[in-house]
């Protein structure tokens, strides 16, 4: 204050201002805590439900593998079978993502097969939780187990339908197409990363897989595929 008894403006502004920023900081670093308590929690689950399956993990495990109190659960999920549930959702958007990313940049349907499936093995690598949970959801939960799939499929025809209209992939029913595309990749990954300590498809077989592929999605993209190898045997030649 002045020597007259008046506020006087400056640097602290007037009280009531500095009190609503100091109450927004305080609710944004509470609000990122909790969101950090929220992933640490679903990792936790995921690994727990990953090891030792749905019906011998509990609530204890998964906060103690988290490092929070058991009453924390209870501020962010009302059940087992609830967190569950998100952790299947959780898994569904993190693999969609890192294929949509892996396939960015790609100029032909066939080369986004190539470079999503490619983003799909090695999030299976670094996740191999990934089978299991989903495997565990067929009796744990069917529900999160059809949603897992039906929202892949979803965002996965509209691309298969485009390619069908351009002429880039023969026609044909652009639902059954994404459901065997998928078939083809979980059954390899199954086989050559989840089964095989090597955490990896081996080149050979990943090209093999692209042949199917190339002749699941017709004609067009199995001449793309051919010129290729042509090409680099050409390259190998000379």
């Amino acid at each position: 204050m002045s020597a007259e008894g008046q506020f006087v403006s400056g640097a602290v502004g007037p009280p009531d201002l500095k009190s609503r920023g100091a109450s927004r900081a305080t609710s944004a670093s509470l609000k990122d805590k909790g969101q950090r308590t929220r992933r640490s929690l679903l990792k936790a689950a995921e690994e727990t439900f990953g090891a030792i399956g749905y019906h011998d993990a509990s609530i204890v495990k998964i906060t103690e593998l988290a490092g929070v109190a058991q009453g924390t659960f209870y501020l962010y999920f009302a059940s087992k079978q609830q967190i569950f549930d998100e952790v299947v959702a959780d898994l569904n958007q993190r693999v969609r993502h890192a294929m949509s990313e892996a396939a960015q940049g790609a100029t032909t349907r066939l080369e986004a097969e190539r470079l999503g499936f490619a983003g799909f093995f090695r999030f299976t690598a670094e996740h191999p939780a990934l089978y299991r949970v989903i495997r565990q959801a067929e009796f744990v939960s069917p529900r999160a187990l059809r949603n897992h799939y039906e929202t892949i499929i979803e965002n996965y025809i509209p691309f298969l339908r485009e390619a069908m209209d351009t002429g880039e992939v023969a026609p044909g029913d652009p639902m059954v197409l994404a459901w065997s595309l998928i078939a083809v990749g979980e059954a390899i990954g199954m086989r050559w990363i989840l089964w095989n300590e090597a955490r990896e498809v081996p080149p050979d077989v990943f090209e093999e897989m692209m042949k199917i592929i190339a002749r699941m999605l017709g004609e067009a993209s199995t001449q793309t595929l051919l010129h290729g190898e042509e090409a680099v045997t050409g390259d190998d030649k000379s």
